[in-house]
């Protein structure tokens, strides 16, 4: 290098390497001094450390200081003014449940890049504080729980990003503004002074939010001196109008009677009819029949791999599986046989199956799937493969180490039966059908909501199971992971189904397979490495945490795959925003949802080698859930109403 350049670069190291450094001095300051202001039990920071990135609570981006966390810490006194000021780079504040008092710093209005500011379960008081007009970012707001006052201002209007706004146990007066904030999903000012009707634009939020105020209207109960409509049109106030003459009258008699006995006799003629397909046996002379009348593919939301309700991959019905062949070769002399595995029960054979009454659940990528009740009132379930071309020797040595594989995390395999022409699996019949089904399904009244114990507890499940798999050998893995494989039990744990069937079928079953979960380095969908398996888990944990199919509309009209669409939100410090609205209900379990969300996305990463195993990922969720009961588990100071706060990473 020339002297002249040497030189040039010197210049700009000493002139550039300053303004980084001091960003994050005076960041590291603005922390010493809230400590000093505020105090705090847990506030240990190690001061001799020159970066406070690595400070219990803080977190940092770009050489600044972009999440606060405080939660619970034991915080006292008053934030004084300064601090936030620098500050500047903050996205997320999270002070909630400690003992701060007063009023909010006039310099927080510094903090414009602010996301999330979570202050519930405080003595915060004053006025609704103003200085959060100035915050046109903030997307969750949680003052609950503080001694607030006075009224709910219109200047909240200017927060056009706003989702959440939580200010319950507070003593707010008045009425409640017709905000217009079109982006609000919830909503909670219950616990307060306010008086007056709910404004029509909040009226689609429930009762919950409001009670405990001196409210009216819609979801409440009417205001006084509200007009109740005439009851279809008709005015009580009016004139009684004449009486029906008795031939109107007999008229309107006799056609009710020949109306209502016309109904008996539809629901007679359609009683009968479902009567009917119930009570059919499925037999070898009707099989074929049967088969040839299974509808055309359903949705692959709804019936993808043979899914039961939904998606019900590996139960399907012997019964309408077992075509002529087999009864032919067994009047031949060849009688084929189901081959029970280990200790299962031997409770049926094949000519049970035959005479069982069977429904069908759905065809998928492996073959279509049935319910068979057997006459003694047991249900199975069975697997009818299609593109099955390799030797009953090969099949069979395959089929057996599937039958081998004994986890409580796993659906176990019972038997197979294998012909020329038609080869079938019987395996536990799981009533709630699976995990695709619970999360995309009807989501109506009458709905359980997939709550964060639910859904953490289906993946921990799902991670033993997938774990189990890949401690069985380096060369073994699943192959084919996805919601509708993740079968639930009446307790909504998780079961692994179709596990060891990719080495089964022809490639005409495996193109289309694992759309959207499939890892960006497979190339032939019938050779899955372990590490292919984890990319297809973390897909499937960010379906648990997001609600979205990985071939959600909207994904495909971005162009995106959903890994991909989640990393572009948390890089826009949009976090908060990815997770279902389902989650969001559950409090005090934030921490826990962003931990898995940043390890569903190592999961999901591009390279293999980034991608942790199966039993870190297993350990991981286990910390995390035992993490979140501790939590639940702890006395809280005299706070009701928490709701925490989602961090962005």
């Amino acid at each position: 290098m020339q002297p002249q350049n040497l030189s040039f670069f010197l210049f700009l190291f000493v002139i550039l390497l300053p303004s980084v450094k001091p960003d994050l001095d005076s960041d590291r300051a603005a922390l010493l001094a809230l400590r000093s202001a505020v105090g705090g039990r847990t506030l240990l920071w190690n001061v001799t450390q020159q970066s406070p990135c690595s400070w219990a609570g803080v977190q940092c981006k770009d050489n600044h200081v972009t999440v606060l966390r405080l939660p619970g810490v034991a915080l006292s006194g008053q934030i004084p003014t300064g601090i936030f000021s620098n500050l500047t780079h903050l996205r997320t504040l999270s002070l909630r449940l400690n003992a701060l008092k007063g009023q909010l710093p006039s310099d927080l209005a510094s903090c414009a890049s602010l996301r999330n500011l979570y202050l519930q379960g405080n003595l915060l008081s004053g006025e609704f504080p103003e200085v959060l007009f100035s915050l046109h970012d903030l997307v969750r707001l949680n003052l609950a729980s503080n001694n607030f006052s006075g009224v709910i201002p219109l200047g909240l209007n200017n927060l056009t990003r706003l989702r959440t706004l939580f200010l319950e146990n507070n003593h707010l007066s008045g009425s409640i503004p017709a905000l217009n904030l079109k982006k609000l999903e919830q909503l909670n000012v219950s616990n307060n002074l306010l008086n007056g009707s709910v404004p029509g634009k909040f009226q689609i939020f429930s009762s919950d939010a409001f009670l405990g105020n001196s409210l009216c209207g819609r979801p409440l109960k009417p205001c006084p001196g509200t007009e109740v409509p005439p009851a279809f049109g008709i005015d009580i106030n009016e004139p009684k109008k004449k009486k029906l003459s008795g031939g109107a009258i007999a008229g309107i008699v006799i056609g009710s009677v020949l109306g209502f006995l016309l109904i008996l006799l539809v629901l007679f003629l359609l009683c009968r009819r479902k009567s009917s397909k119930k009570t059919t046996s499925v037999d070898i002379a009707t099989v074929k029949q049967r088969v040839a009348e299974i509808p055309g593919d359903k949705p692959v939301s709804d019936v993808e791999n043979g899914g039961y309700n939904n998606g019900y991959s590996v139960a399907a019905t012997a019964a309408a599986a077992m075509v002529g062949n087999g009864k032919s070769e067994a009047n031949n002399g060849g009688a084929k046989k189901l081959v029970f595995f280990g200790n299962s029960a031997r409770a049926f054979d094949l000519e049970d199956l035959l005479r069982a009454s069977a429904e069908v659940l759905g065809k998928g990528t492996f073959g279509t799937a049935y319910k068979a009740v057997l006459e003694v009132g047991t249900a199975v379930a069975v697997k009818r493969l299609k593109d099955v071309t390799i030797s009953e020797r090969e099949f069979k040595e395959k089929i057996e180490v599937v039958g081998a594989m004994d986890h409580e995390n796993l659906v176990p395999l019972r038997a197979y039966y294998y012909s020329r022409d038609e080869k079938l699996l019987v395996y536990d019949y799981m009533p709630m059908g699976s995990l695709s089904a619970l999360l995309h399904g009807n989501k109506g009244a009458g709905r359980t909501p997939l709550n964060w114990q639910m859904r953490s507890g289906i993946a921990f499940g799902a991670a033993r199971g997938i774990e189990f798999l890949h401690s069985q050998g380096s060369n073994v893995s699943h192959g084919n992971i996805k919601s509708s494989n993740i079968l639930l039990t009446k307790s909504h744990d998780a079961r692994v189904s179709d596990f060891g069937l990719a080495h089964l079928v022809g490639p005409s079953s495996t193109p289309n397979r694992v759309a959207g979960y499939r890892a960006p380095e497979v190339t032939d969908p019938r050779k899955v490495s372990q590490k292919a398996d984890v990319y297809s888990f973390g897909v499937l944990l960010l379906e648990l945490l997001t609600g979205k199919a990985p071939t959600h509309a909207l994904l495909n009209e971005e162009g995106v795959d959903l890994p991909r669409w989640v990393q572009s939100i948390v890089r826009e410090e949009w976090t908060s925003e990815v997770f279902d609205l389902e989650l969001l209900r559950d409090q005090n379990v934030e921490e826990e949802m962003v931990q898995l969300l940043q390890l569903a996305v190592d999961c999901a990463a591009s390279y293999p080698d980034k991608r942790p195993s199966m039993a870190e990922v297993t350990k991981r969720i286990e910390e995390l859930r035992q993490s979140s009961l501790r939590e639940n588990h702890e006395p809280q100071p005299n706070v009701i109403n928490d709701t925490g706060d989602i961090s962005s990473r």
